[in-house]
């Protein structure tokens, strides 16, 4: 039960609650107990004692007894359902927020829809058995208590029948359980796997018609389906025992009380009313010991998804603010690798000894044939890996040294598929900075070369742009990006491949808009388009980890190295095209 105490610091704030929410149920069990009760004197009243002024008495007391229990009962349904909600919303929220704190690595390594199970399904398994199962067992308690010791004074050798069942009990549940735990576990696991199919699937559509895989991907659906379903019979099967078992030894304990009663009631050893009472105590004591197996079933399921959930908990994120970390201030913007390597893998070095600098406002490119290593310079650059040996410079400042919020509120990236929310494009705009007025997302927008086409869209900026931007064009979507960057206002910006998938139309307005973004910051451009860079400062050419080259356009040209091969070839694929 380790597992469970580790949720404890998210009931803490609510033990309150949920004490009163367990007092109200236990007064609910209570009142239970003393209706079964009274049912017994209004059966003697009626059958025994034929006495209408007290049975109209003992009438209206039961009515006032049911009346407390209803009442009671709603506090507690409302109660036991708000603290539950609010137990898992908090809980959410954190694991939601510790999400977003791991390093890239922590998503290199997961799929999406394994993680979103994680955070709704696996959650969701948990909530009720963290909230009602403790709250039904307090009236479990009382009812358990409450009934055991009405029956022991009325009569205690019929009420030893009754606890012959408990051993009996938690033998059986110790058989199942094991079993139950490994099933509900895999059923988990089963579930994440079908929900990253179809987040794949729904997000890669158009690649799925495209290519006509739609039956490859049926079949791979009901695969899994088809698992989960086998894990989930294989569940059922053992519950489908499991319950039965218990109910039985229930069910035979009843009708063993009702021989023994009705045969004391015959020889005058027990009134009628007492033998009624009796049975219904019985009954109502076979609600808790009854659902051992539901709640032993619901612990085992929880354990399963609770070990799925803190597993993602456990994990601590490689990029982190070390505890001397000090705020950055405000930069120039000059940059310095300094013998900087890295590898995603320790089998294979990315980069290897890598030395640049660049000047506050400078304007640089980055450029190298396919696996060269320029993708990793951003990651590093932009501080979402560390480098394994050497060290990445920003003012002077080892970036490992300072504070992340400090130091990503002065940079921005326009990647090459920019991700637009699923809101209106004036939030789209605002994100780089939220408190951002709308004259300063207006100004940003023209700064992009945006404004106008946002103007001419039927709500402008209060379009919504559809998950992912679905409903503008790429020009559009990367259009709104840039003019996020421009709300943020960065000393350094980071391009990656920021016009390689536009038309040629397109292309000259991003291009346009991306100049003026540049003007006056620190820009490192990375780019398979090397038309794109010859008006950079400068371009560093690199290949296998290593910068090979370094100069202006016309000087590499000069050089016939790397960098001429690689432009006679997109010139000549260029000039096929055309």
């Amino acid at each position: 039960m380790s597992t469970f105490s580790r949720f404890f610091p998210f009931l803490r704030p609510y033990l309150g609650q949920m004490a009163l929410s367990a007092i109200l149920v236990m007064g609910v069990a209570a009142l239970n107990l003393l209706l079964i009760r009274y049912a017994g004197n209004v059966w003697d009243l009626i059958t025994v004692q034929r006495d209408l002024p007290q049975l109209t008495t003992t009438i209206w007391m039961f009515l006032g007894f049911m009346l407390g229990q209803s009442v009671l009962s709603m506090g507690h349904s409302y109660l036991t359902s708000r603290v539950s909600q609010q137990i898992i919303c908090d809980f959410r929220t954190h694991l939601f927020g510790h999400f977003q704190r791991l390093s890239l690595g922590f998503f290199s390594k997961r799929r999406t829809g394994e993680i979103v199970s994680r955070l709704m399904n696996d959650v969701g398994v948990i909530q009720s058995t963290l909230t009602d199962t403790p709250i039904d067992t307090a009236k479990h308690f009382v009812t358990v208590i409450g009934g055991v010791g009405f029956l022991l004074v009325m009569n205690w050798r019929l009420c030893g029948l009754i606890l012959l069942l408990l051993p009996l009990l938690a033998i059986v549940a110790r058989l199942f359980g094991r079993r139950l735990k490994s099933l509900s576990t895999q059923i988990q696991d089963r579930t994440a796997e079908l929900t990253t199919l179809i987040e794949e699937v729904v997000s890669g559509i158009r690649i799925v018609k495209s290519y006509v895989q739609t039956n490859r991907e049926e079949k791979r659906f009901r695969s899994g389906v088809t698992s989960l379903m086998d894990t989930t019979l294989r569940r059922t099967a053992i519950l489908s025992v499991f319950i039965p078992v218990i109910t039985l030894l229930t069910l035979a304990t009843a009708v063993a009380v009702l021989w023994y009663g009705g045969k004391q009631v015959i020889e005058g050893a027990m009134s009628p009313g007492d033998l009624f009472a009796f049975v219904l105590f019985a009954g109502i004591l076979i609600g808790p010991f009854g659902s051992v197996a539901r709640v032993f079933a619901q612990l085992k399921e929880s354990q399963g998804a609770m070990a799925r959930v803190f597993e993602i908990l456990d994990a601590q994120p490689d990029i982190y603010d070390v505890p001397e970390a000090i705020t950055l201030p405000e930069i120039q913007g000059r940059i310095r690798f300094e013998q900087v390597r890295f590898a995603y893998d320790p089998r294979q070095e990315v980069l290897s000894s890598v030395t640049f600098e660049v000047q506050p406002g400078e304007r640089v490119a980055v450029v190298g044939p396919t696996g060269a290593g320029k993708t990793t310079i951003i990651n590093l650059l932009h501080r979402f890996y560390d480098p394994t040996a050497g060290a990445v410079y920003v003012d002077g400042y080892d970036l490992r040294s300072v504070r992340l919020d400090s130091f990503y509120r002065q940079i921005a990236l326009v990647p090459q598929e920019n991700i637009l929310f699923g809101d209106t494009i004036f939030e789209n705009i605002r994100y780089g900075r939220s408190e951002a007025s709308e004259d300063e997302v207006y100004e940003a927008s023209l700064g992009a070369h945006a404004h106008e086409f946002i103007l001419s869209l039927p709500d402008g900026y209060q379009t919504l742009v559809g998950e992912k931007g679905v409903n503008l064009s790429g020009g559009q979507r990367q259009r709104i990006a840039i003019a996020r960057a421009f709300l943020k206002n960065p000393r350094i910006l980071i391009m990656d491949e920021a016009t390689s998938a536009l038309d040629s139309q397109s292309e000259t307005l991003v291009q346009a808009a991306l100049n003026n973004l540049m003007v006056g910051r620190t820009t490192v451009i990375i780019a398979h388009r090397l038309t794109t860079v010859q008006t950079a400062d400068r371009i560093f050419v690199l290949n296998h980890g290593h910068i090979v080259e370094e100069g202006l356009h016309a000087e590499l040209l000069e050089q016939q190295g790397l960098y001429h091969h690689l432009y006679t070839l997109k010139m000549a694929e260029l000039n096929s095209e055309e």
